[in-house]
């Protein structure tokens, strides 16, 4: 079970964990389970952390970076487990050194590499509650690392793939994965099950629910993540409140097999307003071109993500498209204005009120005609697509940031996934 920083935020809610995490080891059938709850920050505590440190020393080492940030985790860690004990439930903390939990790379993003369960598990069968601080682990010189920021998630699951646990429940302030945002779509559905491929498109083209990294590392380890509310009736486990399950694609096949239903065409609707355009005008049509472009924005760990080269001109040139993160336009400008004359482009042209919206489904794979589908929708109401991208069960279209709501609603109607009782939708 791991539990974000709303979830902790404060003694009230923490007692509220505590009584989850009880109800989840006493089992809805009075079988007793083996639990271990990962544990975020306090809402907000690493970010005051993360300014203390930076106050301190602006050109901080990261190594005493990782030191401070880490002890948000270490004080929700322990003050779980003593309201655990105050319930009645046998529970202990461990500190990411203490399981340990080994990493490798860099201070502030490190990566699991791996992790001894043996005495967690150890614990685990005599009944005790293992909390463990999500974010951190320890380096082969035995200093404190983190993970970077969104790791307790990553946490979470790597824990459950050592203790090849029945399934990890992360749960968060929403209660699954829907079909798009219910904020902008009242009459979005909440999904029963996602697969691994489905959940990182989602999670790489603007669905908040999960860190890339976390399922990535789950489907890697096949390890089934459930996502649901921790906002819900007091002490109710997740065995009779599900959320979202997240599973295999083989799983997912078995599942519709059993239900004797089809495989949804697509399984959901996302945006992303973190985008800016670029457009670099007369650029030299010649091999090797367009090396001189990204080659700099990848030293510079600038992501790129749609690129569209237009058909060259008479004269052998031709024009350059591509979105970059907005944090990194300014920088991706002043990188590209100072290799102007080696790439040899006219002017740069740069648009930062733009929208990603994607579509997403597995359907895709096996059926046609799902990208005329969404520009024949988005033509009918004119939205203009500024650049197009796709993956195998991914189509991603750039549009004006003020079009974006309405565009979210019209492809999630077009793909028929409005929920048919918009009011239990709503609710």
């Amino acid at each position: 079970m791991k539990f974000g920083g709303t979830s902790m935020a404060g003694t009230e809610r923490i007692r509220r964990v505590a009584n989850l995490v009880r109800r989840q080891q006493l089992g809805p059938d009075g079988e007793r389970h083996q639990v271990a709850v990962v544990v975020s920050a306090m809402a907000g505590e690493t970010d005051r952390l993360v300014n203390f440190c930076r106050e301190a020393n602006p050109l901080y080492d990261p190594a005493e970076y990782d030191v401070v940030v880490a002890a948000g985790e270490q004080v929700t860690s322990g003050l779980l487990a003593l309201t655990l004990q105050a319930i009645g439930c046998k529970a202990r903390s461990w500190l990411g050194w203490q399981v340990p939990i080994h990493t490798v790379e860099a201070h502030a993003k490190a990566r699991i590499a791996s992790i001894d369960s043996e005495a967690l598990i150890a614990q685990m069968e005599q009944g005790v509650i293992a909390v463990i601080p999500g974010f951190q682990g320890v380096a082969l010189d035995g200093r404190v690392t983190t993970l970077g920021r969104g790791g307790s998630d990553t946490s979470a699951v790597a824990v459950a793939a050592a203790l090849k646990a029945d399934r990890c429940d992360i749960y968060t302030d929403v209660d699954g994965v829907y079909t798009t945002d219910p904020r902008i779509v009242a009459r979005a559905r909440k999904l029963e099950y996602v697969t691994y491929e489905e959940m990182l498109e989602l999670a790489s083209v603007g669905a908040k629910v999960l860190q890339t990294r976390s399922v990535s590392l789950a489907m890697k380890e096949g390890v089934r993540v459930q996502v649901l509310s921790s906002f819900v009736e007091d002490g109710a486990p997740a065995d009779e409140l599900p959320g979202t399950m997240i599973v295999s694609d083989e799983e997912m096949a078995r599942i519709m097999e059993e239900s004797g239903m089809e495989t949804q065409l697509v399984t959901g609707v996302a945006h992303d307003k973190n985008e800016a355009r670029i457009v670099l005008t007369r650029v030299p049509d010649r091999p090797g071109a367009v090396s001189h472009i990204f080659t700099p924005l990848a030293a510079a760990a600038i992501n790129v993500d749609m690129i569209i080269q237009n058909v060259g001109r008479d004269k052998g040139e031709t024009d350059v498209t591509f979105t970059v993160p907005r944090a990194d336009l300014a920088r991706a400008q002043a990188l590209l204005e100072e290799r102007r004359s080696a790439i040899g482009f006219n002017r740069i042209v740069t648009d930062a009120k733009v929208a990603k919206i994607s579509v997403v489904g597995v359907g895709m794979r096996s059926h046609a005609g799902v990208a005329a589908t969404m520009f024949s929708a988005l033509a009918e109401r004119g939205i203009n697509i500024q650049a197009i991208s796709t993956s195998e069960i991914k189509i991603s279209v750039l549009i004006d940031e003020d079009e974006t709501e309405l565009a979210v609603r019209l492809l999630h109607t077009a793909y028929g996934l409005d929920a048919e009782d918009a009011a239990t939708a709503a609710a």
